[in-house]
């Protein structure tokens, strides 16, 4: 028994030191404040929809870094509950007339049953398996949402989503306005990511990613844990879904479709695997950069962006977010270092 529980503290111990290193509170409260801050004033130094489509693609890239840095599952059909919620989220919308914030939280409650069955298959395997496991599933229902054209408009698309706001024509109307009236949605769902991570629950998870054997041995029931986080992971990624077709006035194929996910999994790794806040880094180095080319009328944007890509996974191996804490910390140590050998001396 004291075995048992010398082995668990093990694992608890360390899980609970990676990926994150631990940081003064007040530094951690003070880049809150800032990030916060940067969030605020965003649609202030950029156009408002290119704003938002940092937020909801950069809340997408943390429901992956859920999955991938903090679990060890590789997902590459995460697009299909992004766009599932797009086009449910839009499907209430339309029909109902219901505030926009209703029917996003609803295209992200039929985005996290839909991760039920899926998740229960898919957690079945590990590896490459798994992420061609979710692969399926996200081509079916873009075979579906194809073929279901009185209901999704199919190849046209999902068109006239409105942003119905309790009859405020301000939000209604004006990008702006709906920036700030949708981001309290992204806020909840980069809170339920990190209240996830930061709980006995993610210590678990950690555990799983480092040795699933060695946490099955202990007790846990790793299938289940996985199930769970997958579930979350798409209910967050269906909250940036829905508030991406609102943004946009409609939701396509293109949401559902392979490439979508991959480009998800290309940002999260850009901004950190295993940072969670990294994502929103990458989003906005992304996003910023498709716009910018695709003003300047250039047309091989795959061309730069998979290049950046490359670049940063051969030279930044733990991304933006990661390199960059990694040089911080080195600076400190060294400072530290300095400090004690002039005490010495």
């Amino acid at each position: 028994m004291s075995a048992q529980l010398t082995e668990t503290t093990r694992v608890e111990t360390a899980a609970s030191s990676a990926p994150e290193r631990k940081v003064n509170p007040f530094l951690r409260a003070g880049l809150l404040l800032l990030a916060l801050l940067v969030v605020l004033a965003l649609p202030w130094y950029i156009y408002p929809p290119v704003a938002m489509d940092i937020l909801a693609w950069g809340l997408f890239a943390i429901s992956i870094d859920l999955l991938l840095g903090f679990t060890g599952l590789l997902s590459f059909g995460h697009a299909a509950f992004w766009g599932t919620s797009a086009y449910v989220t839009g499907i209430i919308a339309i029909r109902s007339g219901l505030p926009f914030p209703v029917a996003v939280l609803g295209g992200a409650i039929v985005a996290m049953l839909l991760a039920v069955p899926t998740g229960y298959l898919a957690v079945r395997r590990t590896g490459i398996y798994f992420a061609m496991v979710t692969l399926a599933f996200a081509q079916m229902l873009f075979f579906i949402a194809n073929q279901a054209r009185d209901l999704t408009g199919g190849e046209n698309g999902l068109q006239g989503i409105p942003k119905s706001f309790f009859g405020v024509e301000l939000v209604e109307t004006d990008p702006f306005y709906f920036y700030y009236a949708a981001l309290p949605l992204i806020l909840l769902g980069a809170f339920a990511a990190w209240r996830t991570v930061s709980s006995p629950f993610g210590r678990v998870l950690l555990a799983i990613r480092d040795n699933p054997a060695r946490a099955r041995a202990l007790g846990y029931d790793v299938e289940r844990y996985k199930i769970m986080v997958f579930v979350i992971s798409a209910g967050i990624a269906g909250l940036a879904g829905g508030v991406f077709s609102v943004s946009h006035g409609f939701a396509s194929l293109q949401e559902l479709i392979w490439t979508t996910s991959g480009k998800v999994v290309l940002i999260t790794v850009l901004g950190g695997i295993g940072t969670l806040w990294g994502g929103p880094l990458g989003a906005a180095v992304v996003v910023i950069l498709e716009d910018q080319l695709a003003s300047s009328g250039f047309n091989g944007i795959g061309i730069i962006t998979g290049t950046i890509f490359v670049l940063i996974v051969l030279l930044f191996r733990k991304g933006i977010w990661g390199t960059g804490a990694d040089l911080i910390a080195k600076v400190r140590n060294r400072g530290a270092s300095s400090r004690a050998g002039r005490r010495d001396a």
